[in-house]
């Protein structure tokens, strides 16, 4: 199982919400490069980037902090927030995103998010199957769609897509545990599914039970941020694991 932190950013500032409400926006580093950096001094190999005020904007916005983080470490960089058309692909796989993160544009624009999906293929593009009460939610979670998600994610595994970030978003930011029975639901459902866990987060202990159930990678956010799981811990946990 993949350990990936997670740097979201507004404003170049690397921050976190809380259920991503914008209004319980709390800043914890100036420079989210000085972070990566931290990350990969301590084994870390991935990260999950956000473009939050790509996200609100609906075009990609925070490239150059992308840019920044992929020169200038090894770090694999998933990249989201606010990518709509092939020019916002185009900039960020240029500023070196190893994948992208395809969320409201699947529900609001299927036959672009399938041309993506042609084009570069189910190793590049991440579903982002994010849930609230079940249902995919979208554009920043401000909305809820009608689709239940399990459905919804099985169908796009059956055109492609490989790798499935899933965030309840009850849990997101609350530090109370990840969503295990989304989680165990869709694994027993889509078996060829690599899915990512995201959201919840609250202790080292969780992640031996997301790895058991199967999961193939975790994003973890505020839980580092609030010094609730330490740096040293993920380097140790990443060496038993490999």
């Amino acid at each position: 199982m993949r350990i990936i932190p997670a740097i979201d950013i507004i404003e170049g500032k690397c921050v976190r919400l809380t259920k991503g409400d914008y209004s319980t926006k709390k800043i914890y580093n100036e420079n989210p490069l000085e972070i990566a950096k931290q990350f990969e001094a301590h084994g870390i190999e991935y990260l999950h980037l956000v473009d939050l005020d790509g996200a609100k904007s609906k075009k990609i916005v925070n490239h150059k902090i992308l840019e920044s983080i992929a020169s200038r470490t090894n770090l694999k960089i998933d990249f989201g927030g606010g990518l709509k058309s092939e020019e916002d692909l185009k900039i960020a796989f240029d500023c070196g995103a190893n994948q992208i993160t395809a969320g409201s544009i699947v529900v609001k624009n299927e036959s672009v998010f399938l041309d993506w999906l042609q084009k570069y293929g189910g190793k590049k593009i991440i579903l982002g199957a994010d849930a609230n009460n079940g249902k995919i939610a979208i554009s920043g979670w401000q909305e809820e769609s009608n689709f239940d998600i399990i459905p919804f994610v099985e169908k796009y595994i059956n055109k492609g897509i490989q790798y499935v970030i899933s965030t309840d978003i009850a849990k997101d930011g609350m530090l109370e545990g990840p969503s295990f029975p989304l989680y165990k639901n869709m694994l027993a459902a889509i078996p060829n599914i690599k899915l990512i866990a995201s959201g919840g987060i609250s202790e080292l202990a969780e992640l031996p039970k997301l790895q058991e159930l199967g999961c193939e990678g975790v994003i973890i956010g505020k839980a580092i941020y609030e010094n609730r799981i330490s740096l040293v811990e993920l380097e140790k946990f990443i060496l038993q694991i490999n």
